[in-house]
């Protein structure tokens, strides 16, 4: 998701419609983590990649402090109501296929529960909006299914991976909203949540997530914006070992990235960055 995490923010605030659990406006949001792609790190030039090994390490490393992964609906519902110690938000962004075989297995093994946000309008795909690659095969609509009966949540990314801040307001009713009803068809639950592509997120988007019935939306670093529709989350990478994750646990809204040195030549500014994309 994410080239400029704090593009598009303006200094103007939502009014989502009250939910049960949607954090209070006056509360810290709880510790979200995001993550994307879980397979072999090396070809990887947006860093957002994590070997399964290396997720395996990351929740042992939470399990053992007492904090157990969930998905981001269960963990706002604790939070609202006053339970949310011990839990932690975890979250898999652009619905790559390898989350079936390489993340769901490791997850299961530490008791885990996780929000994977997939693109419906991309159905077996790959991720073609990345300039850079490499190729990654995409969650067919019987995966999206089987995961969900496996326990975990799934939210809307959007139908095909665009910079929503860009985008008119007729296509956006179509992204937040279309995609929200062809989840409903493949899984037979509409989905709570919804995640900003490219962690892009402005008034006029953030208002049209909470009209297309959605509980919830996952940003990176949405700063004055952050609330229930604008939830900040920890871009967890390959590196992040326990010092890592000690230091982002204490500073959980610093987990904006920063472009890859050299930046590529010729490549948008949005199409630069890794996380949240």
């Amino acid at each position: 998701m994410t080239a400029d995490p704090a593009r598009g923010v303006h200094r103007t605030t939502p009014h989502p419609r009250p939910h049960s659990h949607s954090p209070s406006p006056t509360a810290a949001p709880p510790w979200i983590l995001m993550y994307h792609s879980v397979a072999d790190p090396r070809d990887d030039p947006y860093g957002i990649t994590v070997a399964a090994d290396r997720l395996d390490h990351q929740l042992s490393w939470l399990r053992r402090r007492g904090l157990t992964g969930v998905g981001v609906a269960a963990l706002l519902r604790a939070h609202a109501a006053g339970h949310a110690r011990g839990l932690v938000g975890l979250t898999f962004d652009d619905g790559y296929a390898d989350f079936l075989h390489e993340a769901l297995p490791t997850l299961r093994r530490h008791a885990c529960t996780a929000t994977v946000f997939v693109l419906p309008g991309r159905p077996g795909g790959s991720n073609e909006w990345d300039p850079l690659g490499p190729r990654r095969p995409l969650l067919t609509e019987s995966a999206v299914r089987q995961i969900a009966e496996a326990g975990m949540e799934i939210g809307s990314h959007g139908l095909v991976h665009r910079d929503l801040t860009q985008v008119s307001d007729d296509e956006l009713r179509l992204e937040t909203r279309r995609s929200r009803r062809l989840i409903e068809r493949v899984t037979g639950e509409a989905p709570s949540g919804f995640c900003y592509p490219y962690g892009a997120i402005d008034q006029r988007v953030a208002t049209a997530v909470r009209d297309a019935g959605y509980s919830y939306g996952c940003a990176i670093d949405p700063g004055s914006l952050t609330g229930a529709y604008a939830l900040p989350r920890t871009h967890i990478s390959q590196a992040d070992r326990a010092a890592h994750l000690w230091a982002k646990r204490l500073r959980p809204r610093r987990g904006r990235l920063t472009p890859p040195e050299p930046e590529p030549v010729g490549v948008p500014r949005s199409a630069r960055v890794g996380g949240g994309r």
